[in-house]
């Protein structure tokens, strides 16, 4: 049972109170116990807002397929709620521990979003705390309608949400999986375009489509089709792993919970780096801790202490530039992208997930096309750095491409990009003007300072 609408408003009166007596000489930020940013420093000191009373679904309801959410709720709570219904979010990211005013801030996607587009497009309403200590109710069609539509892809710096309206949809209690393996990227990017064109995979529907890259001759399609009945499940939270699984079976079935959170167990593939995978490793390590949030704050640990560096250098490695991204490019500029990242940056496997927007009107400050189909390449992992380059070379190798071929990036890890670059990319202006209105003394970090400096 959530809070009442009545609890809610009095956790909204405190953090109000709370936030007017924090020191405004010192960056505000959040004090909460998960992250999915890719931006590691010293761990924060000083004070934090306390948003812990922020984390709850309030209700479901089931006849308008609608949900009333507190902005700290993660995903895997949602989730787990609105399935006792029948339902859930139209787009869930692959995370358990993403937020959902951490997705709506930042951006979110999943194998939904060729039909769904991104998570903030499924909100109806906004309660958020703005910079100024206000708390405003927004909505596209109401005198905050402009904060509205620049609140995605500003990452906390012109407020918090602290409660949010999101539209559900209904689910089937499995989900049938169709792997199709192509051996070149051409084949796979006009078999993704027609698969989101039709919504059909020969007598299928297409409920969900994702895509993974082994290599330049080894990439699956995945498509995912919500069915009453299946003749077994498959089970990847132990020691079977869910990456591996498109090139054993060709057809396989989850729950649709399991199905949901299949990148989760293993972090789509990285728990490799942790040994996870090995399977000695992975009878001994504890069911509950194989999650992405338990190897998050690995990677942050050794990030803000540097140990995998140092131990590189005791053994002699060349230095590593991690290149942790997900960036969204025109499906019909995705096998240029793709053979430029494999010849240039080399890592694999690549997730591949298509995108297109539901909102007929750009997002001011995340301007794809509504009209185009985008596929989202995610790659995560580190790349040897030869003499003489930079320690962001492979990164920015990748932002100019991207711009190049119109595309977009996440801001969610490093971001590279010069100022007036960046406010280009991202609509400075628009930005700017929603700045000045709701947090006109700065309380909160630009989204410049925030995610480059």
């Amino acid at each position: 049972m959530g809070p009442s609408v009545e609890d809610h408003a009095g956790a909204v009166r405190a953090l109000k109170a709370q936030y007017q007596a924090l020191p405004r000489t010192e960056p505000v930020r959040l004090a909460k116990r998960t992250s999915n940013l890719f931006r590691f420093g010293r761990a924060d000191a000083g004070p934090g807002l306390d948003v812990s009373a922020f984390d709850s679904v309030i209700y479901v309801d089931e006849t308008e397929r609608t949900a009333q959410v507190q902005g700290m709720v993660t995903y895997e709570r949602l989730v787990d709620e609105t399935l006792r219904f029948g339902l859930m979010p139209l787009v869930v990211p692959q995370l358990k521990t993403i937020t959902i005013g951490g997705a709506v801030a930042g951006l979110g996607i999943e194998s939904s979003s060729f039909r769904n587009g991104l998570p903030h497009e499924s909100v109806l309403e906004l309660e958020i705390l703005t910079g100024d200590g206000r708390v405003v109710t927004a909505r596209p069609d109401n005198e905050h309608a402009e904060l509205f539509r620049s609140f995605p892809n500003s990452y906390g710096t012109l407020g918090y949400a602290l409660r949010l309206t999101i539209e559900l949809e209904p689910v089937q209690p499995y989900v049938r999986l169709r792997h199709r393996r192509f051996d070149n990227a051409a084949a796979c990017f006009a078999a993704l375009d027609e698969l989101c064109s039709t919504g059909r995979d020969g007598d299928a529907r297409v409920d969900f489509l994702d895509g993974t890259v082994f290599h330049g001759r080894q990439m699956y399609l995945t498509i995912g089709t919500f069915t009453d009945t299946a003749p077994w499940t498959s089970d990847y939270t132990g020691q079977e792993i869910y990456y591996r699984s498109p090139s054993r079976r060709p057809i396989d079935y989850l729950t649709v919970r399991d199905y949901l959170w299949r990148w989760d167990t293993d972090w789509f593939w990285c728990s490799r780096a942790f040994g996870a995978q090995h399977p000695l490793v992975r009878r001994l390590w504890p069911r509950r801790y194989r999650r992405s949030d338990v190897y998050h704050r690995i990677v942050g640990f050794d990030r803000r202490h540097g140990l995998s560096a140092r131990l590189d250098k005791v053994r002699g490695r060349p230095p590593q530039e991690a290149v942790v991204q997900d960036v969204e490019v025109p499906v019909r500029q995705g096998p240029e992208f793709l053979d430029f990242f494999l010849d240039e940056v080399g890592i694999t496997p690549v997730w591949l997930c298509p995108l297109r927007l539901r909102d007929p009107v750009p997002w001011p400050l995340y301007p794809l096309k509504p009209d185009d189909l985008y596929v989202n390449f995610g790659f995560w992992s580190s790349v040897a750095r030869r003499p003489g380059q930079a320690a962001d070379f492979h990164n920015r190798l990748i932002e100019a491409r991207v711009d190049a071929l119109g595309g977009h990036k996440s801001l969610y890890s490093t971001v590279h990009y010069p100022r007036e670059e960046f406010w280009e990319l991202y609509n400075g202006p628009a930005y700017a003007a929603v700045k000045g209105e709701y947090d006109p003394d700065g309380r909160l970090p630009d989204l410049y300072d925030k995610c480059v400096r």
